[in-house]
């Protein structure tokens, strides 16, 4: 039995498809954008219109951008000597939040997954080799530490170090805040591996 009617069910089935949605919050935000003014929706419904029609990869880094360059690769603060590897726009994201980090970057969109059929073509490491022709120092690979992300790494560094490239690998191990006992032995192995004089 449907509790809505079908506008508002198509606009809730709709909403649900999208990542992290499930029923209840996409029934929440329905009914949101139902009780927003007119003017509201049309904005938003023309923000999401205009995203998908001008939104692309920059043609250096390959991350979301509306323009020809990001805003990092074009920025002349930048150190371009030194490229971050990372799996997706979000992780991108996540380094630039912390502030410290002056260097650019490299989008993979994906990683390395034979389990799923993902393969080396599959992913922009192509275009990372092409960018290694020019003046690079050093290449940061900091992919998530799953299994298809140490994969992804040990294939980037093996074929980046025959060029000469320094490369390096991002540490990993205990959470700020994690206890000890609940942490897996891999985990616990790569702190103590990564391990820091004081």
């Amino acid at each position: 039995m449907d509790y809505y009617s079908s506008q508002i069910s198509a606009l809730i089935e709709e909403l649900s498809k999208l990542p992290g949605i499930g029923s209840k919050s996409a029934q929440r935000l329905a009914f949101h954008i139902i009780n927003m003014p007119k003017e509201q929706v049309e904005r938003l419904s023309k923000i999401m219109i205009d995203a998908k029609q001008n939104v692309r990869y920059c043609s250096r880094c390959l991350t979301l951008t509306d323009g020809e360059l990001c805003p990092i690769c074009s920025s002349p603060r930048r150190d371009q000597h030194v490229i971050m590897v990372v799996e997706n726009s979000r992780d991108l994201a996540a380094y630039e939040k912390t502030g410290k980090y002056e260097g650019v970057y490299h989008v993979l969109h994906g990683a390395i997954s034979p389990a799923l059929g993902i393969g080396p073509n599959d992913i922009k490491l192509k275009e990372l080799m092409q960018r290694l022709q020019g003046d690079v120092e050093e290449v940061i690979i900091a992919t998530n530490s799953s299994l298809e992300g140490e994969t992804t790494a040990m294939y980037i560094s093996k074929l980046i170090k025959p060029t000469g490239i320094k490369v390096t690998r991002i540490a990993s191990g205990v959470p700020v805040g994690g206890d000890l006992e609940y942490i897996d032995e891999v985990t616990l192995l790569r702190a103590l591996e990564g391990r820091i004089e004081l």
